[in-house]
């Protein structure tokens, strides 16, 4: 299982892209909440209110997922990263398959 990361700029994108990506299969699962974010752009110090995606998918995904999501999403350059996860409880592991197949 991998965890793909995100930021959206609100709550509408980030709906709007993680359903997206669920229709076709690239993830089983989203999960989306508000954050405040602080990084540097354009030479200064920006804060920012966000939208955080965590997206749960297979590692076979994972690379499709990636230019998928780099396709669909608004940033110039948006935070896009995954994460192995280490351990899995056997039944998820099994739903999370069984919904990425066509």
């Amino acid at each position: 299982m991998i965890i793909i990361y995100t930021t959206f700029p609100n709550e509408e994108k980030a709906l709007e892209v993680c359903k997206k990506l669920l229709e076709e299969r690239l993830i089983a699962c989203f999960n989306i909440f508000q954050i405040r974010s602080g990084y540097w752009w354009d030479n200064k110090i920006t804060e920012d209110n966000e939208y955080a995606a965590v997206l749960k998918t297979s590692k076979f995904k994972e690379q499709d997922l990636f230019a998928r999501l780099k396709e669909l999403h608004p940033y110039t350059v948006p935070a896009i990263f995954s994460i192995e996860v280490k351990n899995v409880d056997r039944d998820y592991q099994q739903w999370l398959e069984m919904n990425l197949k066509h």
